[in-house]
C-alpha cells in the first residue's frame, strides 16, 4: 500500500438527519464546526438533509421534505401567473 495518501484525522463523528432528528455515529475525517452531546459524550456534528432514516427507498414511505422553502419560492415566483388563471 502507498503511504501518506489517507488522512490521519479519523475520529468518531455524529451524522444527524435534520428531517427527523435521527443520528448515527461513525468514523470520519470530514471537517465540521458544530458539536453534539450524545449520552454524555461530545462528538463533531455533520448535518444531513436526508439519510437512510428518511429516504423513501429505505423507509418505503414517500415523505415531502421542504428544507429550503422551495415550494414557497416557486409559488411566489409564479404567483401572478396563477392569479390571472383564477380570474378567468
Amino acid at each position: 500500500m502507498r503511504k501518506d495518501i489517507h488522512p490521519d484525522n479519523y475520529r468518531l463523528v455524529a451524522f444527524k438527519d435534520m428531517s427527523n432528528d435521527q443520528y448515527f455515529i461513525t468514523r470520519s475525517a470530514a471537517d465540521t464546526k458544530d458539536n453534539i452531546t450524545i449520552e454524555g459524550v461530545e462528538y463533531p456534528l455533520i448535518k444531513l438533509e436526508i439519510s437512510s432514516f428518511s429516504h423513501p427507498f429505505y423507509t418505503g414511505k414517500m415523505k415531502f421534505i421542504d428544507t429550503a422553502g422551495r415550494v414557497d419560492k416557486f409559488r411566489n415566483k409564479y404567483k401572478k401567473h396563477y392569479e390571472s388563471k383564477d380570474k378567468e
